[in-house]
């Protein structure tokens, strides 16, 4: 039976994987980023955080527990959202005395993540996005999407976008308060529902470089990161908001590539030049390359992260010829007993891939089928 002295809100949160990526920071204490973003929400079926909020008058301080280890709390990214929603509840509480003062409790937060953590998966992303949106249903906030991804863009700025199912973007802002750096839906999941995904995990082990560590290194260095921030990106966010409001996949995948390349190019611009993709991932691209060469035209789209973990996007229609080869290659790996992935029929390789997939195989440690999703889902599982 459930402690009635103790508050609970539980959610599902997603995670998101960037087309135009977001890389470098203008102000690292807001976590205000130095160009926009646009993503792809992806089905919490597959991929999700798992948070339950929790405060009570018997709680003594803040905790946070992330897959049965306890977490460290004191970080200024996590205050900082901490404070902001508290902030609100007391603003909540001040208009109306008879609700509960949430606002001065402790609290108690118990993560769980389906996927591995810190691996290139966007684990902080999903977790500061259940961490907020929990929080502001335990608080009962008035909040939108909108205002909520602003907080969480604080934790973690690719956060801020799996506040929002489907294509998100994320607009970088000019005000030095970050008051207008926030997330926005681009269009919902049900807008271009047919998107899939297909992830190749080459590694699950944490990597070697964090991503904040990498991007203030290229924000330093690197030549070509101005040039990316400056020029590239701005006109490829318009070009893939418009090629998503058609639902033209050739040129979101044509600019969804691009994009991967010229993001990895500014890491290896970086002194000293940073790592996240290995041979494995190489071979990836080599794979998706003799795919779309085949059926002459772009049928799947590679990118990576900040890890060396493909995400290939496409179509359903086109399962058979991106899935059904990768299956051909990589059908002994953990992944495919899915409904999804047992209806896949393994297809014939392109000729001249074989030793692309020969380091595939050997470098693929499992795949996860998954598709476009939605956004944060309330739930009444919790973990408190």
């Amino acid at each position: 039976m459930a402690d009635p002295n103790v508050h609970r809100s539980s959610t599902f949160a997603p995670v998101n994987i960037a087309v135009i990526k977001y890389w470098g920071k203008r102000d690292t204490a807001l976590n205000l980023p130095t160009n926009s973003s646009l993503s792809v929400t992806l089905s919490q079926d597959d991929l999700r955080t798992h948070t339950t909020a929790s405060c009570s008058p018997k709680f003594t301080k803040d905790e946070l527990v992330l897959n049965d280890e306890d977490q460290d709390i004191s970080g200024a990214r996590t205050q900082a959202c901490l404070r902001e929603l508290r902030g609100l509840r007391k603003e909540v509480e001040a208009k109306d005395g008879s609700v509960p003062k949430l606002s001065g409790m402790a609290l108690k937060i118990v993560s769980e993540n389906n996927f591995p953590t810190a691996a290139g998966l966007a684990s902080s992303a999903a977790g500061f996005a259940a961490l907020v949106r929990a929080i502001a249903d335990l608080y009962t906030l008035p909040s939108s999407p909108a205002e909520l991804s602003r907080i969480a863009r604080q934790g973690s700025g690719s956060a801020c976008r799996s506040l929002f199912g489907g294509y998100v973007a994320w607009k970088m802002g000019t005000e030095k308060d970050g008051s207008d750096s926030a997330a926005y839906e681009v269009a919902p999941a049900s807008h271009w529902p047919d998107m899939r995904a297909l992830i190749l995990v080459a590694s699950a082990e944490k990597k070697d470089v964090s991503s904040t560590v990498g991007m203030q290194a290229t924000v330093k260095t690197s030549e070509l990161f101005n040039h990316r921030a400056e020029h590239i990106v701005p006109a490829r966010m318009t070009a893939m908001e418009e090629c998503i409001k058609d639902r033209d996949f050739a040129t979101f995948a044509d600019l969804t590539m691009k994009d991967s390349n010229n993001f990895h190019a500014t890491c290896l611009d970086t002194s000293p030049p940073v790592f996240y993709m290995n041979d494995t991932s190489r071979a990836a691209v080599r794979v998706c390359e003799a795919i779309n060469t085949r059926a002459g035209k772009a049928i799947c789209a590679y990118t990576f992260d900040a890890g060396p973990n493909a995400v290939v996007y496409y179509i359903a229609e086109n399962e058979g010829q991106v899935a059904g080869i990768l299956k051909s290659i990589l059908g002994g790996k953990m992944g495919w007993n899915s409904l999804q992935g047992r209806a896949v029929q393994a297809a014939e390789m392109p000729k001249g891939m074989e030793i692309a997939a020969e380091m595939l195989e050997r470098g693929v440690s499992r795949i996860i089928l998954t598709a476009v999703g939605d956004g944060p889902r309330r739930s009444e599982e919790h973990l408190v």
